[in-house]
């Protein structure tokens, strides 16, 4: 099954403390996975930055909310047990506990009502709390993946319709924006133009240039096949290079991608999604439009020596 939203894990996460035992965040993962039947798949599936899995975040979140409404107490960071609240609440054998149900309790109206005060009119949450699905990270992270997605698709329509030769001085960018290559100047020596709008060179693969990557990248429409690649993988051969990299703004046909699997040397496919993210990640062709830090509470700072 699909990882539940958060508020779907508030009443399983209280039922598990219902010994009064304290338990860890760890533990409550691990007994609450199992209950829900989550496969090893469900449990890698991670937030669009990758720091962390959604299950986490979103057990941490069920927890924060059930904290805040006093049905659960935290003594200290990433431990946390019932309350005498929370043992009463239980005793009524609620079908679900969710932020609806949480409004009973004047604690938890207060701390939503100081968590509005800050948001503008265009963010502030006005459906109904029974159909909020998402925590906080994951709806600033989706809003960040949208954004990225729009960036990124406009980069693609930008490199497609712009001149070869703007191509070549991209790709040579990128290469040294990712550590490769040595200098612009010596990548662009490394690397030359071909017929077919594409791109061939032999550029460093560290400072010294003990290792070298053989380079093809091709300004196509069309689908690049496993034709391509064989010519590719030969000319690696002939010149007896154990590495190439094969750039295309296109993509690449199954039989291709199947291909570079089983031979040797190895063999790097770039398509053209991969070569915007890469242009993203690197700061080729984009900047800086704003910048949001993320605060989180140093519990650590409250601890009296």
């Amino acid at each position: 099954m699909a990882v539940p939203d958060f508020q779907s894990l508030m009443l399983p996460l209280l039922e598990f403390s219902a010994d009064g035992k304290e338990y860890t965040m760890q533990e409550a993962r691990e007994k609450l996975a199992e209950i829900m039947g989550l496969s090893q798949e469900d449990l890698e599936e991670r937030l669009p930055s990758g720091r962390q899995t959604t299950f986490a975040n979103r057990v941490a979140w069920a927890k924060v909310y059930l904290t805040q409404a006093g049905v659960l107490e935290s003594p200290k960071r990433g431990r946390f047990y019932i309350s005498d609240r929370g043992r009463k609440a239980l005793l009524e054998k609620p079908e679900r506990i969710d932020i609806k149900y949480l409004q009973r309790f004047d604690e938890f109206q207060e701390f939503r009502q100081a968590s509005s005060k800050n948001r503008t009119e265009k963010v502030t949450h006005t459906g109904d709390d029974a159909t909020v699905t998402t925590t906080p990270e994951e709806t600033l992270e989706q809003a960040y993946q949208q954004l990225r997605d729009e960036v990124a698709n406009e980069l693609l329509y930008l490199v497609k319709n712009n001149t070869p030769e703007f191509f070549e001085k991209l790709v040579v960018h990128l290469i040294v924006s990712m550590g490769y290559g040595g200098s612009v100047k010596e990548a662009g020596r490394a690397t030359r133009k071909t017929a077919d709008e594409g791109i061939d060179g032999v550029i460093k693969e560290d400072r010294l240039g003990l290792e070298t990557i053989y380079l093809q990248a091709k300004r196509w429409e069309a689908p690049v096949g496993r034709p391509e690649i064989q010519k590719f993988v030969g000319a690696l051969h002939g010149q007896r290079a154990k590495k190439g990299v094969f750039i295309t703004t296109s993509r690449f046909s199954k039989e291709a991608l199947d291909y570079v699997g089983q031979i040797d040397p190895k063999v790097v496919l770039l398509d053209g999604t991969d070569l915007v993210q890469l242009m993203i990640d690197h700061g080729v062709g984009v900047s800086s439009a704003a910048v949001y830090e993320i605060k989180k509470v140093d519990t650590d700072f409250f601890i009296e020596d």
